[in-house]
């Protein structure tokens, strides 16, 4: 830097300046201050990816595979966007070798995916299908052989046809049905699977495939019958609990993976973030709060008055069951601030101009990887956890040389993860993340249009091409921290 230069930086001019000589070698001679200190992850942090049986495997007819409600519900006229369906997907069932492949080219170590209940049980209960054992015996052997880890979803949503004929999440056998599924599979596979997740998301498929009727099996149910119904559902995840820990082995570890509303101070403030903790037990009563602590809190089934669920004191204890772990799918936060309410906080509807990704929904929040986690930890004592699910969105569009420049997902993963690695250097307990998603695939009632990949894939052809981060990605766990 010339003497006139460094009169800019600091304020003056070259002539006045005045500065002894020593102090002037020794400030105009001094190294670049260092960059960034790295942001690596303890040694051993798990680097996955993720995907769910339904969007990816297709091959809906194979194998002794049974209906589902996302098979009803996408061949159903208007539901999806461009009424697209699961009927191929990304061919999983048929591709996993090459995607295994893919998988080792990035460098991940473990690999999240979802079993089809129709594929083990066709009709929901009744006689086991073995092909559909032994596919996912497969696929997983495959996976080891590859030194990745797979971590296994017994629940992503896509419930028998015919329990749904039953009454569905609404019908208490459900949750029965469900516990004698996830104990069976997780005993047919505890030999090569060390973690098994009970379900994916809750409230999801709970609001938005009985309450707004979005997703399958698409009914409006209203408050009283929802209350319910999903009172049901962690009671599923409770007993199921309890079926997977008698039926596999010694040493297998059993979470969730759960959608937490990710509460998150509107700013890092004392009274915001005090309202805050406040709002994570309160917004996540229902889900991961009921789970965790065994009772409804006072205010949630006040809100719910005469709506709130009829249980007993045993059902109470069951949702409660003992838990090793805790996954968590984190996008987007909920900005808390504090107030005089009785509540003691409020929520910050974000204005219409807050940026997101391509899904509208996602509303861009690295900060919430830190807090939610931290919140969890801080709230339950919860000691191993997992970001089973975190990514974006993108309009993804192959440039005229053939690649796939995804600099948004790039800038949101890069936010995202500096965010938590900030919460891992502090002690929490974090010990894996699942990108979602590894391929782009099936997302629901979007189907095809919003691809969060960062693979891209031709639905033509099948052709799988890695994406600008994927690269990214790789570089990150090849040097086990974020830059």
């Amino acid at each position: 830097m010339s003497r006139r230069n460094l009169a800019r930086v600091l304020g003056g001019s070259a002539a006045s300046l005045c500065l002894p000589h020593t102090a002037s070698a020794t400030l105009l001679n001094a190294p670049a201050p260092d960059p960034s200190p790295a942001r690596t992850f303890p040694q051993g942090f798990l680097w996955g990816s993720a995907t769910a049986s339904y969007q990816v495997e297709g091959a809906i007819h194979e194998g002794g595979r049974g209906t589902s409600i996302w098979d009803t519900f996408s061949h159903t006229p208007g539901k999806t966007f461009n009424g697209d369906t699961g009927d191929v997907a990304d061919d999983f069932y048929h591709l996993y070798p090459k995607d295994i492949e893919l998988m080792k080219s990035l460098g991940v170590k473990t690999f999240r995916f979802s079993v089809a209940w129709t594929r083990i049980f066709p009709n929901g209960t009744g006689a086991p299908n073995q092909q559909g054992v032994d596919f996912y015996r497969r696929m997983i052997e495959a996976l080891l052989a590859k030194g990745i880890q797979p971590f296994c979803t017994l629940y992503h949503w896509d419930l028998p046809q015919t329990l749904q004929d039953k009454g569905g999440w609404e019908n208490r056998d459900t949750a029965k049905a469900f516990a004698d599924y996830a104990g069976y599979t997780a005993g047919k596979l505890s030999d090569l699977v060390s973690h098994f997740m009970t379900m994916n998301e809750m409230s999801t498929f709970v609001e938005l495939g009985y309450g707004t009727g979005t997703h399958a099996p698409g009914l409006k149910v209203g408050q009283k019958r929802l209350a319910q119904l999903n009172h049901y559902v962690v009671l599923g995840h409770g007993m199921s609990v309890q079926a997977i820990r008698a039926q596999t082995r010694p040493g297998t570890k059993i979470g969730i993976a759960d959608n937490i509303t990710a509460t998150t101070p509107v700013i890092e403030s004392p009274e915001h973030i005090a309202a805050t903790r406040k709002a994570f037990r309160e917004e996540n009563a229902m889900f991961l709060t009921v789970v965790e602590e065994g009772r409804y809190t006072d205010q949630y089934l006040k809100r719910l008055g005469p709506d709130a669920p009829k249980f007993t004191a045993e059902e109470m204890k069951t949702i409660a069951s003992p838990m090793d772990f805790v996954g968590v799918n984190i996008y987007t936060p909920t900005y808390v601030r504090a107030d005089n309410s009785e509540k003691g906080y409020a929520v910050v509807t974000p204005p219409k101009s807050y940026p997101h990704m391509y899904s509208s929904w996602l509303n861009i929040g690295p900060e919430a990887l830190y807090w939610g986690p931290k919140l969890i930890h801080e709230t339950w004592n919860v000691k191993e956890l997992y970001i089973t699910e975190n990514g974006a969105s993108s309009k993804d569009e192959v440039a005229p040389d053939g690649e796939i420049y995804d600099t948004d997902r790039v800038m949101y993963l890069r936010n995202y993860l500096t965010q938590l690695h900030r919460g891992v250097s502090e002690g929490i307990p974090v010990k894996g993340y699942f990108l979602w998603s590894l391929l782009d695939n099936y997302e629901w009632a979007d189907g095809y249009e919003k691809r969060f990949g960062i693979t891209y894939v031709d639905f033509k052809t099948q052709k799988r091409t890695p994406k600008l981060s994927a690269k990214f990605y790789k570089d990150v766990i090849a040097k086990n921290e974020v830059l």
